[in-house]
């Protein structure tokens, strides 16, 4: 067998992987390629109708945006994905996002390296406690609920969500305060996290008319997909002082460049789509995804499967 593998993965799913097929980087032998393994690279319609051979594709992962899902299915091409693998690292992510902004750590480290320190605990860097305060959940699944969790419990913050496929009696068995609309739920909250998959429905779930009815001392956490939230009218809002501050881990483009105008904020903080990288959760997604794949070759109905 013939295994597409362009991307890092945890070494000891590489090593399986390489156990029971060969492994190769490109495409020059695609007609003869059985399966595709990928966390980011997009996985085209093209690829698919070209790989004559090609039985599965497994993301490595929880969204599959980045796979041509129609295609595959036109196709007769599995797609299997790890829907549990990286939720814990995820949602710790989101809690670190939140506490770096509320006490406006990166702009203190950069003050301290760029030699513009002149004194200790500076006036203007003032930071806020989350204890007591109102995390809005715009989508919750695993990760926002993980989130959610370690929030009340450790932080004792309230929890207020919107998500169109979580029943009204699903979220207050979960304490959970549910809205109706995104618009519904903004105008209370002191932190909003979006944890939602790219779709047609919730590409710019969150743009200028979503920003406006939040509180200017807001916190916006967005660790989902590039495109969930409107780039340029949060670049905006963050600039003019709509909301207080914003972290992202996704953009429409990644990875994020200097020439980014939302890099250039010192009240937003970027990172580089590591929601899912520690070492447990590259372990699960990888030797998950490896698991799947190889099942599905092997002519078995794999366990987390897309298509």
């Amino acid at each position: 067998m013939m295994i597409y593998l362009n991307e890092h993965i945890h070494p000891e799913a590489l090593e399986t992987v390489g156990r029971h097929a060969e492994i190769v980087q490109d495409y020059s032998q695609i007609e003869e390629i059985h399966a595709i393994i990928v966390r980011t690279e997009p996985v085209t319609r093209e690829i698919i109708e070209k790989a004559k051979n090609l039985k599965v594709i497994g993301k490595h992962g929880i969204g599959y945006d980045n796979i041509d899902v129609e295609a595959a299915k036109e196709l007769g091409v599995s797609v299997v994905y790890t829907p549990t693998a990286n939720f814990q690292a995820v949602a710790e992510l989101i809690v670190t996002l939140m506490s770096s902004t509320s006490r406006n750590i990166v702009q203190n480290v950069e003050r301290i390296k760029g030699g513009k320190l002149t004194t200790n605990a500076p006036a203007d860097l003032v930071g806020t406690e989350m204890v007591g305060k109102t995390v809005a959940l715009i989508g919750m699944g695993n990760v926002a609920l993980t989130a959610a969790a370690i929030l009340r419990n450790g932080y004792q913050m309230n929890i207020t969500g919107y998500d169109p496929f979580v029943s009204n009696e699903k979220a207050t068995s979960l304490g959970i305060k549910k809205y109706d609309s995104v618009a519904e739920l903004l105008p209370e909250a002191d932190y909003i996290n979006v944890s939602v998959p790219l779709t047609d429905t919730t590409r710019n779930i969150i743009s200028e008319n979503e920003l406006r009815l939040c509180k200017r001392s807001a916190i916006l956490i967005n660790t989902s997909r590039g495109g969930t939230v409107n780039e340029t009218d949060l670049y905006q809002a963050l600039k003019d002082g709509t909301i207080r501050a914003a972290a992202s881990d996704v953009f429409v483009t990644e990875p994020p460049t200097l020439d980014h105008p939302l890099i250039q904020l010192e009240n937003f903080v970027p990172t580089p789509h590591i929601g899912a990288s520690t070492e447990e959760s590259m372990y699960r997604m990888g030797t998950t995804v490896v698991r799947e794949v190889l099942t599905v070759l092997a002519g078995d109905k794999a366990k987390y499967h897309v298509l």
